[in-house]
């Protein structure tokens, strides 16, 4: 079976002025599938440009980067879309939700890029909800949930359109402690009962080492360490 993600050699510059700053350098990691991967370190150490590589938001300078055995960085504009639509989910730490649809209408909003037909994506929608707690408030706005309600909101969208992978950037940052530990005993659920592969962004060393199998550091924009649980 193909590795989850397999990366080798992975460098991004960004050119500022005549400045030219490396975000990644060097970076090689592989995981395989159904392993949670807890990715640490400081501001500026390269894992939101790493995480946003696998996400195909933006595109490798040089190097390997291989989603189940799909070449990223070989893909048009078009191919990356249809990466983001359908092969992996996006949880941000601040929900990312659109402030005039329902929840039920946030969660089928991706179905619907995808050419999923009404009927289907209200269904799937209904129950996505009801799989991450939230069955009864498929209707209400997010300013009408606290802030861990739409963070399971946000995750019944990434799950809407089946993706293999779950990429997750600091996604209780903006939660207490309680709701936190909620939204994460929820994704270690979907990595264990669905076997989602999950790759998480967090600056708190003890969460990742509770919930994920490995850790993963970053420093300067290459992997200085791996710990696995």
């Amino acid at each position: 079976m193909a590795p989850a993600l397999d990366i080798a050699h992975l460098t991004k510059h960004y050119r500022m002025g005549h400045t030219v700053v490396r975000a990644l350098y060097g970076v090689s990691l592989t995981v395989p599938p159904g392993e949670f991967v807890g990715l640490l370190g400081t501001s500026g150490s390269g894992k939101s440009t790493l995480l946003n590589l696998i996400a195909g938001l933006d595109s490798p300078t040089e190097g390997t980067l291989r989603v189940f055995d799909r070449d990223l960085a070989g893909m048009s504009r078009q191919e990356l879309s249809e990466h983001r639509s359908k092969s992996v989910g996006i949880i941000f730490q601040s929900f990312n939700l659109i402030s005039t649809m329902t929840a039920s209408e946030n969660v089928a909003l991706s179905m619907m890029f995808a050419g999923v037909p009404r009927a289907q994506r209200e269904q799937r929608a209904a129950a996505l909800l009801e799989s991450v707690g939230l069955g009864g408030r498929g209707q209400h706005r997010p300013k009408e949930l606290s802030g861990g309600e739409q963070q399971r909101v946000a995750i019944a969208r990434a799950l809407a359109n089946e993706p293999e992978l779950l990429l997750a950037d600091e996604p209780t940052g903006n939660l207490d402690s309680k709701t936190s530990g909620e939204i994460m005993t929820l994704l270690r659920r979907l990595n264990e009962e669905r076997r989602k592969t999950v790759i998480m962004v967090t600056h708190d060393p003890g969460l990742a080492a509770k919930y994920a199998h490995r850790t993963v550091t970053m420093l300067d924009g290459t992997i200085v360490s791996e710990v696995i649980a």
